[in-house]
C-alpha cells in the first residue's frame, strides 16, 4: 500500500473527532490502488472549533484532492462546500468533498445510498414496509432520505434532538414521503435501523429495547466496531436478517471513491 508513496501521491484525509475508531483509510486506499490511482487516505483528528481552519488549509493544499468527512463534521462540511449535489443540498449534510484544481469544494452524501444498498444485499425489501430509524445525525439524515426513497409505506424517526428530528420530518414530508416521529421502540415494525453510535462502546444501551424485536424483522446498524454490535447479535439470535456497519461501509466506500476520482 505504501510502496509507491511519493511526492506525486494525491492526498485524501478522512476527518473526524474522535478518529481512532475509523476503519476507512486502509479500505479507501486499497480501492484507490484497484482503480490505478496514486493516492492515499489517512486519518486526521480535527476538533469542531478548528474545522473551518482545516477547510481553509485544504483549499490551498494543491496535492489534496478530496476529503472524507465523519462524525461530528457532516453538517459543518455542508456549509463549507462551494457546490453541492441535489442530495447533499436537501440533506444539509456531506460525507465526501472533491477539491477541484482551483480550490472549489464540491460535496455529496453517500451514507444513505450505501446503507440501503447493503441492507438490500442482505435480504431487505423496503417496498411497502414500516420502518423505524433511530438517529437523525449526519448519517441518520442521509439514511432517512434513502429509506424513504426506497419505497417504505411509513418511516418513523426516533431522535433525541427534537429540533433536528422535526426539521427532517418536515422536509421529508414536504417531499411527499410518509414520515413521522416516534419513540425508539421496535414494536410493530418490519424494519428496524440504528443510525446512532449506540453499541460502539461496552456498556452502551441498545438503540431499541431488545425485547421489542421479533423474528421476521430486518435489523440494520451503522456501527462498524464491534463488527457485530449488541443489537445485531440479539437480532440474529432470534432469527432476524441483518446488515451491519461493515457491509454499509463497503458500499459507501465504492461510491465515495468513484466520486473522488471523477474528473
Amino acid at each position: 500500500m505504501l510502496d509507491n508513496l511519493s511526492g506525486a501521491t494525491r492526498l485524501y484525509p478522512v476527518v473526524g473527532d474522535p478518529i481512532a475508531q475509523v476503519k476507512s483509510p486502509g479500505g479507501v486506499t486499497r480501492a484507490f490502488e484497484e482503480q490505478g490511482a496514486d493516492a492515499i487516505c489517512y486519518p486526521v483528528q480535527v476538533a469542531p472549533a478548528d474545522f473551518a481552519t482545516f477547510i481553509a488549509d485544504a483549499r490551498v493544499t494543491k496535492n489534496m484532492d478530496g476529503l472524507i468527512i465523519t462524525v461530528p463534521h457532516k453538517f459543518a462540511a455542508h456549509d463549507a462546500c462551494d457546490r453541492l449535489s441535489d442530495r447533499a443540498a436537501f440533506l444539509k449534510s456531506v460525507n465526501t468533498i472533491r477539491r477541484l484544481p482551483d480550490g472549489t469544494l464540491v460535496g455529496d452524501m453517500f451514507d444513505g445510498l450505501g446503507f440501503v444498498a447493503a441492507c438490500q444485499d442482505n435480504g431487505c425489501d423496503f417496498a411497502g414496509k414500516r420502518a423505524l430509524l433511530v438517529g437523525a445525525g449526519g448519517a441518520g439524515t442521509a439514511i432517512a432520505h434513502a429509506v424513504a426513497s426506497a419505497g417504505v409505506c411509513e418511516l418513523v424517526l426516533a431522535e433525541l434532538d427534537t429540533a433536528r428530528r422535526d426539521d427532517l420530518v418536515a422536509r421529508l414530508r414536504a417531499a411527499e414521503f410518509n414520515v413521522t416521529s416516534g419513540p425508539a421502540d421496535a414494536t410493530g415494525f418490519d424494519i428496524v435501523l440504528n443510525a446512532t453510535p449506540l453499541g460502539m462502546r461496552e456498556g452502551d444501551p441498545t438503540a431499541v429495547p431488545l425485547e421489542t424485536l421479533r423474528p421476521g424483522m430486518f435489523v440494520g446498524d451503522v456501527v462498524t466496531k464491534p463488527e457485530v454490535p449488541p443489537l445485531i447479535a440479539a437480532a440474529r439470535g432470534i432469527g432476524c436478517r441483518t446488515s451491519n456497519g461493515v457491509a454499509m461501509f463497503g458500499k459507501v466506500r465504492d461510491l465515495m471513491v468513484a466520486f473522488l476520482l471523477a474528473r
